[in-house]
């Protein structure tokens, strides 16, 4: 059996039912990042981001703004170009079988060889601003001893909030 390549989803496995069953997989599981990141900016909308340290300078919060923005940015928009690549090539996207998404496109095999290698580099910039945001989360914690990571964990030790008498 062949490894599936890091750059595509189904690498270089032979066009048959492991490849549709991989692919498949890779659609729905794009298709529930999308939903669960709209729900995520929702909720942002309803209560918004902690503030940042008192105590960090303007730069590193600029930082972490534009991070933060190009991480949900890209949640976004990777999905929608995968679908819209799949949509192109006429091939539709399902929910685990459940249900079909409907095609944002009609089929374009022009548009269909835009969309793929965009949806592959938007992958590797995801991953690069993955690696940027853990990385701070870490400097965060092991050198400026300060409470951000464990604000980000779900079950993490949150900071008293002072209330007044």
């Amino acid at each position: 059996m062949l490894e599936p390549s890091i750059s595509r989803p189904a690498g270089d496995l032979p066009i048959g039912m492991e490849r549709l069953v991989v692919l498949s997989r890779h659609k729905a599981l794009g298709m529930t990042v999308l939903f669960l990141v709209a729900l995520r900016l929702a909720w942002r909308l309803y209560s918004p981001a902690p503030a940042p340290p008192a105590d960090l300078s303007a730069l590193p919060k600029r930082l972490a703004q534009g991070t933060h923005a190009l991480l949900y940015a890209l949640l976004l928009v990777m999905p929608i170009v995968g679908w819209v690549s799949s949509s192109a090539s006429n091939l539709t996207v399902t929910w685990f079988g459940v249900f079909e998404f409907p095609n944002l496109v009609g089929p374009d095999p022009d548009l269909a060889e835009l969309a793929k290698p965009a949806h592959g580099s938007l992958a590797w910039l995801l991953a690069g601003v993955l690696i940027v945001h853990v990385s701070a989360a870490l400097w965060h914690h092991a050198v400026r001893r300060d409470e951000v990571l464990r604000r980000m964990l779900p079950f993490g030790r949150r900071p008293s909030r002072k209330t007044s008498a």
